[in-house]
């Protein structure tokens, strides 16, 4: 079945069944390999991109489902202040070790920087909750979150 879908600003036309999670039309059928693949049951985090800018588990929705909501994905982190911003922290703090879960961190604290620019620790710790890292950098993670928030990513 063809579906329009609109993945990082770009209107896409996918021809794949409606039931296929997003997670493989972006790896398989567009070639995104940066969302991972880490439990297939969204419980870990690897699979997160933006639905309308909500963390989303790529891996459990359904293409179908999608509709007219847009989809981002690591790969326009980037493109935004607060992905910029975080993405440099991340560096800055020495989050990564394998580095496999850190598309999935990033996409959660960009989307918890956007909801709530000002986040508390304990805000940052229930957001950033449900992504899960194998290295255990959950401290450098924080701190890379906090640092960001502590800045002024409006103007970066």
């Amino acid at each position: 079945m063809a579906f329009q879908v609109t993945i990082n600003g770009e209107t896409r036309e996918i021809d794949a069944p409606e039931d296929m999670p997003l997670l493989w039309v972006l790896r398989q059928e567009l070639g995104m390999t940066g969302t991972k693949f880490g439990c297939g049951i969204g419980m870990c985090g690897a699979c997160t991109v933006h639905l309308d800018g909500v963390a989303t588990r790529s891996c459990s929705l359904p293409v179908g489902a999608i509709g007219d909501r847009k989809v981002s994905t690591v790969e326009s982190l980037g493109d935004t202040p607060v992905g910029k911003a975080l993405q440099q922290a991340w560096l800055d703090t020495d989050v990564m070790q394998c580095g496999y879960c850190q598309a999935g961190q990033l996409m959660t604290a960009t989307a918890l920087l956007n909801a709530n620019p000002d986040p508390s620790d304990e805000d940052i710790d229930n957001a950033m909750r449900g992504n899960i890292c194998r290295c255990a950098c959950y401290k450098r993670i924080h701190s890379a979150i906090a640092q960001v928030a502590r800045e002024d990513t409006a103007n970066v």
